[in-house]
């Protein structure tokens, strides 16, 4: 009887990663869509600023390979990294992958933009006139526990545990941004 539960057990666990393995995004393949903080082992969709980390900047060649307990395993140039959704829970793990792993470069689109968006974007920090999808690609995505809408008017971010900003838009475009405190400030708006 045991060994019939074993067996049954060790089948479940099989469809469960078999069928997670089905839901990849489509594409599996393809680009970062935005800056992301890693430790060259864990992306949060927090997206700290912390230290021992550094950005993979959006447009980075990655591949999703699978998934785990709520996390996306990817390769990014190589590398086994695990993409972390710590506070986007209530998205399902496909539509989660969807953010992060795009088909098209973002970055093509940026070549297009202002010089002073272009900046913006290399140095992950956002200024005024920035269009929704060029705030994604400088800082990510918020999470969605705090901005369950990405047609808000207020996107909530944080740098740190102590780094809230809030991104404002007016319709497409950023009107202004505003920061918990003066580092945090400094640190995401380019004036």
């Amino acid at each position: 009887m045991l060994a019939r539960i074993a067996i049954a057990a060790v089948l479940a666990a099989s469809a469960a990663t078999a069928s997670a393995a089905d839901q990849l995004p489509d594409p599996a393949e393809g680009y970062l869509c935005c800056n992301m903080r890693t430790d060259g082992h864990w992306i949060s969709d927090i997206n700290y600023d912390a230290s021992g980390k550094h950005v993979i900047p959006a447009g980075t060649p990655v591949k999703a390979t699978g998934f785990g307990r709520w996390r996306v395993l990817v390769e990014v140039d190589g590398v086994k990294e695990e993409l972390g959704n710590d506070y986007s829970r209530d998205l399902d793990m496909t539509a989660f992958a969807r953010r992060y792993v795009v088909a098209e470069d973002p970055t093509k689109k940026l070549a297009r933009a202002p010089a002073k968006v272009r900046e913006a974007v290399k140095t992950a920090r956002v200024t005024k006139g920035m269009t929704r999808e060029q705030v994604l690609m400088a800082v990510g995505y918020p999470v969605s526990r705090s901005t369950p809408r990405l047609e808000a008017d207020t996107w909530h971010f944080w740098l740190t545990s102590r780094g809230e900003f809030q991104v404002h838009f007016e319709g497409n475009v950023v009107k202004s941004i505003t920061a918990e405190n003066e580092e945090t400030r400094d640190k995401v708006v380019l004036k």
